[in-house]
């Protein structure tokens, strides 16, 4: 039987603060990133073998 998930905790003081700065300064990936992904995600899934049925 599978164990409940515990709930998130709420961040608070300097981490909260910390993380809404960060959340309103997002810098986007650039296209070298974006490709480099997209490359290693098309590695693994040749890699795995995955019978979904």
């Amino acid at each position: 039987m599978a164990r409940p998930i515990k709930e998130t905790p709420v961040i608070t003081g300097k981490d909260a603060e910390r993380f809404e700065e960060k959340m309103k300064h997002l810098v986007p990936a650039s296209k070298e990133e974006i490709e480099n992904g997209r490359k290693l995600y098309e590695y693994f899934k040749a890699k795995g073998s995955f019978d979904l049925r």
